[in-house]
């Protein structure tokens, strides 16, 4: 028997259980997309990573700036320019402003600039920790459609039970 056929139980009805369905899916796709993004937060690293590699500089670097969302750094690049990258500094953990580190970037993309020595295995941390916060919470929204109370339909009359007088 497919699910289409199948009698709605006394205690819920149809339109609830396609109810709770969509929910449970609604709750899947964000796991899935969660799950996406922490897939992300490991790849966009490795990616950059790849790229320093392929071409890499190395250089004295100041550190200009620690703000919570990015590290400024200013480095003088092999073309002789001084470089400072839109988009900070890649794992920029334990530096302080005025602090002068190595750094390794991609010769092709000056914007493009890592701590020497951090690679791209730190993202695991966050990534992980993100996972399971997100696991957490999808699982929680699972339980809490599943045993969402559902409305109770009336008996009809002739299934009622006499009044005792």
């Amino acid at each position: 028997m497919s699910p289409d056929q199948r009698t709605p139980t006394p205690t819920t009805s149809g339109s609830e259980a396609a109810v709770r369905r969509r929910a449970h899916q609604f709750v899947l796709v964000l796991y899935i997309f969660a799950v996406l993004g922490c897939v992300a937060m490991v790849l966009g690293p490795a990616l950059n990573d790849r790229t320093i590699n392929q071409n890499p500089g190395r250089a004295l670097a100041t550190v200009v700036n620690v703000g919570t969302i990015r590290t400024s750094v200013e480095y003088q690049g092999d073309d002789g320019r001084l470089h400072s990258p839109k988009a900070g500094l890649l794992y920029p953990s334990g530096l302080g402003e005025g602090q002068r580190v190595w750094v390794t970037y991609a010769k092709d993309n000056y914007d493009l600039v890592k701590v020497e020595g951090r690679r791209w295995t730190l993202a695991f941390i966050p990534a992980l920790s993100c996972l399971a916060v997100a696991s957490a919470i999808a699982a929680g929204l699972w339980l809490l459609v599943s045993r969402w109370p559902a409305r109770r339909r009336p008996q009809p009359p002739s299934i009622r039970k006499p009044l005792k007088r």
